[in-house]
Protein backbone atom coordinates (compact mmCIF):
# COMPACT_ATOMS: atom_id res chain seq x y z
CA UNK A 1 0.00 0.00 0.00
CA UNK A 2 1.26 3.21 -0.69
CA UNK A 3 0.96 5.84 2.14
CA UNK A 4 -0.61 9.01 1.38
CA UNK A 5 1.62 11.89 1.15
CA UNK A 6 0.83 14.69 3.40
CA UNK A 7 2.30 18.22 3.25
CA UNK A 8 4.18 19.27 6.28
CA UNK A 9 3.33 22.31 7.81
CA UNK A 10 0.28 23.41 6.12
CA UNK A 11 -0.48 26.88 5.90
CA UNK A 12 -4.01 28.79 5.16
CA UNK A 13 -3.96 32.58 4.68
CA UNK A 14 -6.34 35.19 4.86
CA UNK A 15 -5.76 37.48 1.83
CA UNK A 16 -7.93 39.85 1.96
CA UNK A 17 -7.09 41.16 5.29
CA UNK A 18 -3.86 42.27 3.73
CA UNK A 19 -6.13 44.35 0.79
CA UNK A 20 -8.77 45.50 3.59
CA UNK A 21 -6.56 45.96 6.72
CA UNK A 22 -2.92 48.39 7.60
CA UNK A 23 -1.89 44.98 9.65
CA UNK A 24 0.04 47.01 13.00
CA UNK A 25 0.84 43.70 15.32
CA UNK A 26 0.93 40.01 14.82
CA UNK A 27 0.36 37.27 17.51
CA UNK A 28 0.31 33.73 17.79
CA UNK A 29 -2.65 32.08 19.20
CA UNK A 30 -3.82 27.93 19.76
CA UNK A 31 -7.12 27.38 19.08
CA UNK A 32 -9.79 25.06 20.60
CA UNK A 33 -10.54 22.11 18.47
CA UNK A 34 -12.55 19.34 18.30
CA UNK A 35 -10.62 15.89 16.53
CA UNK A 36 -12.78 15.81 13.22
CA UNK A 37 -12.02 19.62 12.68
CA UNK A 38 -7.78 18.96 12.82
CA UNK A 39 -8.72 16.29 10.37
CA UNK A 40 -10.32 18.36 8.16
CA UNK A 41 -7.41 21.22 8.71
CA UNK A 42 -5.08 18.77 7.41
CA UNK A 43 -7.14 18.08 4.52
CA UNK A 44 -7.04 21.56 3.34
CA UNK A 45 -10.92 22.38 4.74
CA UNK A 46 -10.12 26.00 6.00
CA UNK A 47 -11.23 29.42 4.83
CA UNK A 48 -9.89 32.41 6.77
CA UNK A 49 -11.73 34.98 4.48
CA UNK A 50 -14.38 36.03 6.13
CA UNK A 51 -13.11 35.71 9.85
CA UNK A 52 -12.10 38.25 12.51
CA UNK A 53 -10.94 38.01 16.42
CA UNK A 54 -13.63 39.39 18.94
CA UNK A 55 -12.90 39.29 22.93
CA UNK A 56 -15.91 37.92 25.16
CA UNK A 57 -16.05 38.04 28.70
CA UNK A 58 -12.20 38.16 28.75
CA UNK A 59 -11.65 35.47 26.04
CA UNK A 60 -10.81 35.29 22.74
CA UNK A 61 -12.73 33.75 20.01
CA UNK A 62 -12.51 33.14 16.45
CA UNK A 63 -15.51 34.03 14.26
CA UNK A 64 -16.69 33.18 10.87
CA UNK A 65 -13.99 31.01 10.32
CA UNK A 66 -15.01 27.88 8.31
CA UNK A 67 -13.99 24.12 8.67
CA UNK A 68 -16.02 22.38 6.53
CA UNK A 69 -16.68 18.60 7.74
CA UNK A 70 -14.80 15.40 6.29
CA UNK A 71 -16.96 12.76 4.29
CA UNK A 72 -15.13 9.89 6.44
CA UNK A 73 -16.25 11.53 9.66
CA UNK A 74 -19.31 9.96 11.83
CA UNK A 75 -22.42 10.90 10.11
CA UNK A 76 -24.17 11.79 13.46
CA UNK A 77 -21.15 13.73 14.53
CA UNK A 78 -20.94 17.05 12.70
CA UNK A 79 -19.94 19.96 14.19
CA UNK A 80 -21.32 23.02 13.06
CA UNK A 81 -18.36 24.57 10.36
CA UNK A 82 -19.15 28.30 11.57
CA UNK A 83 -18.87 27.93 15.08
CA UNK A 84 -17.25 30.30 17.70
CA UNK A 85 -14.08 28.67 18.33
CA UNK A 86 -12.56 29.71 21.62
CA UNK A 87 -8.52 30.84 21.13
CA UNK A 88 -5.82 30.24 23.35
CA UNK A 89 -3.46 32.61 24.87
CA UNK A 90 -2.18 34.44 27.87
CA UNK A 91 -4.03 37.19 29.64
CA UNK A 92 -1.35 39.78 29.57
CA UNK A 93 -1.79 39.93 25.64
CA UNK A 94 -5.31 39.47 25.46
CA UNK A 95 -5.27 42.27 27.91
CA UNK A 96 -3.49 44.54 25.80
CA UNK A 97 -5.55 43.97 22.62
CA UNK A 98 -8.68 44.52 24.31
CA UNK A 99 -7.27 47.98 25.56
CA UNK A 100 -6.30 48.55 21.84
CA UNK A 101 -9.71 47.62 20.48
CA UNK A 102 -11.44 49.92 22.96
CA UNK A 103 -9.50 52.49 22.56
CA UNK A 104 -8.44 53.56 19.39
CA UNK A 105 -10.66 51.19 17.30
CA UNK A 106 -8.38 48.57 15.98
CA UNK A 107 -9.98 45.37 14.32
CA UNK A 108 -8.53 41.82 15.43
CA UNK A 109 -8.33 39.34 11.72
CA UNK A 110 -6.75 36.23 11.49
CA UNK A 111 -4.22 36.14 9.14
CA UNK A 112 -3.25 32.77 8.86
CA UNK A 113 -3.83 29.47 10.29
CA UNK A 114 -0.81 26.61 9.98
CA UNK A 115 0.80 23.53 11.97
CA UNK A 116 3.59 24.33 14.16
CA UNK A 117 6.94 22.21 14.70
CA UNK A 118 5.04 20.24 17.31
CA UNK A 119 1.94 19.36 14.66
CA UNK A 120 -0.43 21.45 17.05
CA UNK A 121 -2.99 24.29 14.92
CA UNK A 122 -1.69 27.93 15.58
CA UNK A 123 -3.49 31.13 13.95
CA UNK A 124 -1.71 33.97 13.73
CA UNK A 125 -3.94 36.85 14.81
CA UNK A 126 -3.00 40.66 14.04
CA UNK A 127 -4.36 44.15 15.30
CA UNK A 128 -5.18 45.58 11.45
CA UNK A 129 -6.80 49.14 10.96
CA UNK A 130 -9.28 49.07 8.30
CA UNK A 131 -8.23 51.19 4.83
CA UNK A 132 -10.01 53.56 2.69
CA UNK A 133 -10.99 52.87 -0.80
CA UNK A 134 -7.79 55.22 -2.04
CA UNK A 135 -5.42 53.32 0.17
CA UNK A 136 -6.29 50.40 -1.65
CA UNK A 137 -6.26 51.50 -5.24
CA UNK A 138 -2.34 52.71 -4.00
CA UNK A 139 -1.55 49.71 -2.57
CA UNK A 140 -2.70 47.95 -6.11
CA UNK A 141 -0.82 50.54 -8.00
CA UNK A 142 2.17 50.19 -6.35
CA UNK A 143 1.71 46.00 -6.37
CA UNK A 144 1.53 46.11 -10.29
CA UNK A 145 4.18 48.68 -10.89
CA UNK A 146 6.78 46.04 -8.54
CA UNK A 147 5.29 43.61 -10.54
CA UNK A 148 5.78 44.54 -13.80
CA UNK A 149 9.80 45.86 -12.76
CA UNK A 150 10.00 42.31 -11.73
CA UNK A 151 8.71 40.79 -15.40
CA UNK A 152 11.10 43.52 -16.89
CA UNK A 153 14.14 42.46 -14.34
CA UNK A 154 13.79 39.11 -15.58
CA UNK A 155 13.81 39.60 -19.09
CA UNK A 156 16.75 41.89 -19.34
CA UNK A 157 19.00 39.12 -17.79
Amino acid sequence: MAKKEVKKNLVFRNKKAFHDFTILDTFEAGIALEGSEVKAIREGRVNLKDSFVRIIKNEMYLLNCHISHLSTAHTTYRPDERKDRKLLMHRKEIDKLFTKVTKDGITIVALKMYFNSKNMVKVQIASAQGKKLHDKREDLKRKTMQRETQIALKSYK
